[in-house]
């Protein structure tokens, strides 16, 4: 076993879930490297002695990553290899006396809102004059910019208003700030993400600003894309559409999670709105904003749902051809109003509808990415990988959407640069395209 170090203290941050928990670590490195200490974000190296891992505790599957993320380290530290272990995050935030009993020797656990706690146990001070200093995780290029934390909405499945509390909007101007901030880093592309962007600005202006708050980022200099994401169908601000349109810097481009289509199910989700207002609202997006893409996600083998709900949804995913679409199993979750009904759809039925819907959205996909054959496209290239530059166009967020591939073997262009291609390819998901001189 290791002795303890009298070494300076050097802190690795482990981050999991979401691109929410991806801003919240940033925020926490930003404020020790602020300290003056040594942190560093997910490395292998062994010559760190303190861990705070950042949990998740959406579903099933990312709660139990994140308690087996614990044990491993737990176990590092019965080892001696580090010497401190913290957990923050939503599953510390939601299970904390759970967690406190059953794995005791994590030296401390905090919840989403206890950041100047953690800071204090990490020997740091919480320094309330740092708008918008982060240390980003993401490539260079590009980062993501949390404009509100919670969430007001009833959904009966979700357990995020239990983890992280009631909406909260951040001001215009410390957005502004915090984006002019990361610009002059080199940042050109701002992924917008919440609980839920629709809601933005009702509860500090009394009136929904996510158009207002556009139209600011888009004067900060050196922000070359702006890109929506996690918007809510109930309440939707139209006027966004009028922005993503005129706005040359606000990529075509929207991510609205709508769960499922079918009446009953919408209903017992406690989601607001109907197949036919859903769809109205997709009128509306496609005849205002033409070329946008629309990304969404649903929610498969939610209690009750019958096969002709799963094939109301089937058919309806295959006549709405949404530009990119993931799906979830439903997982039943504690202290949710959904949690006192019958998780009635075998896990195995669940899974086989997850993949008839992948199925009919690959075709789909397949279709739209072969109508881009011969287009021209400006891509915003992420990294290299073998032999092709990976890029994206407005139409597509890191790590969940589409890739622009170019062969690297005969052409060359640099990570964090705009390219204006040509597409020569298609695959279901990917497009090859070259340079266009």
């Amino acid at each position: 076993m290791r002795t303890k170090s009298h070494k300076k203290n050097k802190i690795n941050v482990v981050t999991l879930g979401c691109s929410k928990n991806v801003y919240d670590s940033e925020v926490l490195m930003g404020q020790l490297q602020a300290n003056k200490m040594d942190v560093v974000h997910e490395t292998d190296a062994d010559d760190n002695n303190i861990v705070v891992i950042n949990t998740c505790g959406f579903i099933d599957n990312a709660k139990e990553q994140s308690v087996n993320t614990i044990l491993d380290y737990v176990q590092k530290k019965q080892e001696g290899s580090v010497e401190k272990v913290f957990v923050t995050g939503c599953l510390s935030e939601r299970y904390k006396p759970d967690l406190e009993k059953e794995i005791p020797d994590v030296d401390q656990y905090f919840g989403t809102t206890e950041l100047p706690k953690l800071l204090k146990a990490l020997g740091a001070d919480y320094k309330h004059e740092l708008i918008g200093e982060r240390l980003t995780t993401t490539p260079k290029h590009y980062a993501y910019l949390k404009i509100a934390e919670g969430c007001d909405r009833p959904c009966s499945f979700c357990a995020i208003p239990l983890m992280r509390g009631k909406h909260v909007s951040k001001s215009i101007e410390d957005l502004v700030t915090e984006s002019e901030k990361l610009a002059k880093n080199g940042v050109k592309e701002l992924i917008l993400i919440a609980q839920d962007l629709t809601y933005y600005g009702l509860d500090i202006y009394k009136k929904r600003r996510l158009a207002d708050l556009l139209l600011a980022l888009k004067d900060v200099d050196g922000i070359e894309w702006i890109r929506l994401h996690y918007a809510f169908p109930t309440g939707f601000p139209q006027d966004v559409l009028d922005v993503i349109r005129e706005q040359e810097k606000v990529c075509n481009y929207i991510d609205i999670p709508l769960q499922h289509i079918s009446d009953p199910i919408l209903k017992a989700m406690k989601r607001g709105t109907t197949f036919a207002k859903t769809n109205a609202l997709l009128k509306d997006f496609r005849t205002k904003v033409p070329n946008m893409a629309i990304r969404t996600s649903l929610i498969v083998g939610f209690p009750g749902e019958t096969e002709e709900d799963f094939e109301i949804l089937k058919n309806w995913v295959r006549d709405t051809k949404f530009d990119r679409l993931g799906v979830f199993q439903y997982s039943h979750e504690e202290n949710t109003t959904a949690h006192v009904l019958e998780d009635d759809v075998p896990a195995e039925v669940k899974a086989a509808r997850a993949e008839e819907i992948m199925a009919i959205q690959q075709e789909v996909s397949m279709n739209l990415n072969g109508a881009k054959v011969g287009q021209e496209f400006k891509v915003l290239i992420d990294r290299k990988e073998g032999n092709f530059f990976i890029g994206r166009t407005e139409f597509d967020s890191p790590d969940v959407d589409n890739e622009v591939l170019i062969d690297a073997t005969k052409h060359f262009v640099r990570h964090g640069d705009f390219v204006r291609v040509k597409v020569y390819e298609a695959s279901d998901y990917d497009l090859y395209a070259e340079p266009v001189l």
